[in-house]
């Protein structure tokens, strides 16, 4: 059998940290290289697990005017499978005017986010417009939580599969025998914009001021945040920005307590690294994230001040951070990237045959 053809409307450059960029990565550099070829764009320096991966074909995508060549690419390209078809003006002219009963490749969206774009202020009404003539126009599509599966089917009346966002398991480990902060480290990892609620931490801060706070990140929310901290006099408030993924590691790994206060999401990849560092979680409960499982390896709450109490809480407590912490990595090992890349090819599998499109 030739081995399905596989285009993943990504970037390999090994620079992107954009969290879907990171999850394609992660997935093609494990999808067996016997029955799956995969094809993606790059623009800079490629990441060296697909440079050293078979059956792999990096596209050279010139600075600026990338449209033209992915355009042709997704047109012409010899492909089975289009993956993780992304919301952009090629993949738009794409799902646009290709013709269904000539294309038989199959196209498949996936939905990492709550559906309801249109209630979140800081999502502009012309990202909206594409992304649902993009993401929403694919053959077939896939949510990466049970929440985002049900956001889906009441916002647009679609229906989705479920394949959880995965993390790797080898490279973010704990240490476990690393000395003990002498002041509990609680950490925050993800883009400063309000809905991910950064500002909590400040507020935490200021009420605990015997532990210190790490925000990591950047965004709107960035100066502000910056501002406020030094206005108010935070000591126990530090900030770093684009981490590249070791040394983002070794924050996990120094941290005590990871505090994730977004109200709006799918399955945040962050709670995944961070317990597989062996961090106890505090997220919301808004969205219900499989990751977390409340009261065993970390808490879910429903407001600020119930998040503000269960730190309070752990900070007080080593032995129920470590305790947590431990429970937390042993979760995490049900998401590892090995395992949904083994779901991948199953589906992928599944898809080429029904689509009558793999070579014999």
């Amino acid at each position: 059998m030739k081995p399905i053809r596989i285009l993943v409307d990504s970037l390999a450059d090994e620079d992107t940290l954009n969290a879907q960029m990171t999850n394609a990565r992660d997935i093609m550099s494990r999808l067996d290289a016997t029955r799956f070829h995969v094809s993606t764009f790059v623009v800079g320096k490629p990441d060296p697990k697909l440079v050293e991966r078979p059956a792999t074909r990096l596209i050279q995508l010139p600075q600026r005017r990338q449209t033209v060549r992915i355009l042709k690419e997704f047109a012409w390209g010899r492909h089975d499978i289009v993956f993780y078809i992304k919301p952009s003006p090629a993949a738009k002219l794409y799902l646009g005017l290709r013709p269904r009963w000539l294309d038989r490749r199959v196209v498949i969206g996936l939905v990492e986010s709550q559906s309801d774009l249109r209630n979140e202020p800081t999502v502009k009404s012309e990202q909206l417009h594409i992304w649902e003539r993009t993401i929403l126009r694919s053959d077939v599509l896939f949510s990466n939580s049970s929440s985002v599966k049900r956001s889906l089917e009441k916002e647009y009346g679609l229906g989705s599969e479920v394949v959880s966002t995965g993390v790797d398991t080898k490279f973010y480990t704990p240490a476990w025998d690393r000395t003990s902060n002498s002041r509990v480290r609680v950490l925050f990892v993800g883009a400063l914009r309000p809905f991910k609620g950064p500002q909590l931490l400040l507020s935490a801060a200021a009420q605990l001021p015997g532990a210190d706070f790490v925000i990591i990140g950047d965004g709107v929310m960035a100066a502000e945040l910056e501002a406020r901290a030094k206005g108010e006099g935070l000591v126990n408030v530090e900030f770093a920005r684009g981490l590249k993924p070791i040394a983002l590691r070794e924050q996990y790994r120094r941290a005590d307590i990871f505090l994730f206060p977004s109200r709006w999401e799918g399955s945040p990849k962050v709670i995944l690294e961070a317990a597989a560092c062996g961090l106890p979680v505090i997220a919301r409960s808004d969205y219900r994230p499989e990751t977390v499982v409340d009261g065993r390896t970390g808490y879910l709450g429903a407001s600020d001040q119930e998040l503000l109490d269960r730190l309070a809480e752990l900070i007080t407590s080593r032995e129920r951070r470590a305790e947590m912490g431990r429970l937390s990595r042993a979760h995490s090992e049900r998401f590892d990237w090995d395992g949904i890349t083994r779901r991948w090819e199953d589906i992928f599998e599944r898809l080429a045959s029904r689509g009558g499109v793999r070579g014999a």
